[in-house]
């Protein structure tokens, strides 16, 4: 998606009922929220205009915002795109771009709901002159109501939420949760570790613990329920297993809370990839230590060999096009095959990268047969390496 990066956001600040710039919604203070969630969209010309409030350059530092007194804005003029954006109403990112890029026509505006719209200037120096003599929100847009004409319609009623009093925080931050939700999860992730994730994150997020701290933690988890499966009794087995859940559940948290309070990063995303094959790989070794313990053969052990080998030359191959050679800090993987080459090979590979397969290892476990499924990973992994390296080939084939 193309993005109108000279577009300028105006933010204009205001407070009522127990609501002022600084109340904290999700851990992250409201103004630097709705700032901060115009960068994610791809916005870097925001002006914060306020008339005198204190602290809020505090608010704003290492947002790249720009904080202006109402008189300062008639120098700002860079764009004919103008949207202008309350500090009591967050939106979604997506909302941010398709107004940004929505075509209008010059002296119109979209007012997708009452707090934010889109302007197309005549005169962008004049706008941002008659807009500095506003006083307040209320004033500036029932001056755009009077100067444009509204035109157009968006289908999307969802992109936003309004936080004007303090009984709007529970439902303001379950908003932002509810955005957290990737379309491209498996089922058992979205509907089972995911609420559960998230209720902890919410408890999480006001606190000052940090994604990659979210990830250690996980990842220690996984590593301690790893030699469980040393033992063939169920018992021992279900506790790995379950320990392994519960891995793979508190691995979302780090992403929410990176997400949440915008601290994603590249390194972070690197050590949560990471982190996941590790556990993955201390649970094929143990299961098959433990597989060759009962049964006092070698083929455990050349099936684990296998299931590790096959899952790290996939890590690899995912980490080389997905993270290696992306160097943005929101580097995330959703799919191991380039969007311009989509197929039903590439949708069932992405859909083998979802964890839902640890339910299946929680099933046998229970039944002391987590052997089972390291069988199917001996196989399974180094076939899944294979399926990814011909995905690249006909990607390649087809530039």
């Amino acid at each position: 998606m193309t993005r109108n990066r000279s577009t300028i956001l105006i933010v204009i600040t205001r407070g009522s009922e127990g609501i002022s710039p600084e109340t904290a919604v999700a851990g992250v203070p409201l103004l630097r929220r709705v700032v901060m969630g115009a960068r994610r969209a791809g916005f870097h010309d925001i002006q914060v205009v306020d008339s005198g409030q204190p602290g809020l350059a505090r608010l704003l530092e290492g947002t790249g915002a720009v904080l202006l007194s109402p008189g300062g804005l008639a120098n700002q003029s860079r764009s004919a795109r103008v949207l202008v954006l309350a500090s009591d109403l967050l939106s979604r990112p997506l909302l941010l771009q398709r107004l940004s890029e929505m075509p209008l026509r010059a002296g119109t505006m979209h007012v997708p709901a009452s707090g934010i719209a889109a302007v197309e200037t005549v005169d962008a120096q004049g706008f941002l002159s008659s807009l500095g003599r506003t006083n307040d929100a209320a004033s500036v847009f029932s001056r755009l109501e009077g100067a444009y004409q509204k035109t157009g319609a968006l289908t999307d009623g969802a992109g936003w939420i309004r936080v004007s009093k303090r009984e709007d925080l529970p439902t303001a931050e379950q908003w932002l949760m509810r955005g957290l939700i990737k379309d491209t999860e498996g089922f058992m992730s979205r509907h089972v570790e995911r609420k559960i994730s998230l209720a902890i994150t919410r408890r999480l997020v006001s606190t000052g613990i940090t994604p990659n701290q979210m990830t250690a933690v996980s990842v220690a988890i996984g590593l301690l329920g790893a030699p469980l499966f040393l033992s063939s009794a169920p018992s021992y087995e279900l506790g790995g297993a379950l320990l392994f859940l519960l891995h793979s559940i508190l691995d979302g948290c780090d992403g929410e809370i990176a997400r949440l309070k915008y601290l994603e990063s590249r390194r972070g995303a690197i050590l949560d990839f990471w982190g996941d094959n590790l556990v993955h790989s201390a649970v094929f070794v143990c299961i098959g230590l433990g597989w060759r313990k009962a049964v006092k053969a070698t083929f455990p052990l050349i099936l684990a060999f296998f299931a590790v080998v096959g899952t790290l030359l996939s890590a690899g191959f995912v980490y080389r096009r997905s993270l290696r050679v992306n160097t943005s800090e929101a580097s995330l993987i959703t799919s191991v095959a380039p969007s311009e080459t989509p197929s039903r090979l590439s949708a069932f590979a992405d859909g083998l990268l979802r964890r839902d397969f640890i339910y299946l290892v929680v099933v046998l476990s229970a039944w002391g047969k987590a052997h089972w499924f390291l069988a199917l990973a001996g196989v399974g992994s180094p076939v899944f390496f294979f399926i990814l390296l011909w995905i690249s080939h006909k990607g390649r084939a087809h530039a």
